[in-house]
């Protein structure tokens, strides 16, 4: 009966061991991005939200699927506690100004009827924040899946790869939003929501 005891705990050890160097649950690095019309945010004002962030081109026609499928999520989910960003990474490239940048993320919107705020951030600050060499070959969209209390949860590797196919599944991402939107959001928080307030 020990023997069953000890395989049956070294088992479950095991895999939550495996399961969290899958998906390790780590705290969102502070983003400063530009919102057209609403200026700098901090990815940190979104606490006390799920937030759905994605990395986008606005060329990419991946993107643009990505984008249509989750603005269904964020008028499913909003009420609930989501909140969808897509953010341009390609709005910056080839010397444009803030300006033509933010003309660029605006005009993804109302093309592509995203329903969710569309801004933009250079390649190397979101480079950064997922953890990727600047070297790195990428794939997009990218998308992080953090909860209401900062800590990101999934996101999709840098590479096409069965990972990065699996996680922007749409059935998944519901999925992972309906878990995240489970998880309360922490005392800590409420008191320091309360204390900025």
């Amino acid at each position: 009966m020990k023997k069953i005891l000890f395989a049956a705990a070294a088992l479950l050890l095991l895999s939550a061991w495996l399961f969290a160097d899958a998906n390790p649950i780590r705290k969102a690095p502070e983003l400063a991005f530009t919102i057209p019309g609403q200026g700098e945010k901090l990815l940190s004002q979104y606490r006390g939200k799920v937030v759905a962030l994605e990395f986008i081109l606005t060329t990419c026609p991946h993107c643009q699927a990505a984008s249509r499928v989750m603005t269904q999520f964020q008028q499913e989910f909003g009420p609930r506690g989501l909140q969808c960003i897509d953010l341009a990474i390609n709005a910056l490239d080839e010397g444009r100004t803030p300006d033509q940048a933010s003309q660029m993320a605006a005009d993804f919107q109302r093309n592509f009827q995203v329903g969710f705020p569309v801004g933009y951030i250079a390649r190397d600050p979101m480079m950064a924040f997922m953890g990727f060499s600047v070297l790195q070959r990428m794939v997009v969209p990218q998308m992080v899946l953090i909860d209401r209390n900062g800590n990101i949860h999934y996101q999709t590797p840098a590479s096409d790869s069965e990972d990065w196919t699996k996680l922007m599944n749409e059935s998944t991402i519901r999925q992972h939003i309906e878990e995240l939107l489970a998880i309360p959001v922490s005392s800590t928080h409420h008191a320091a929501a309360r204390k900025a307030s």
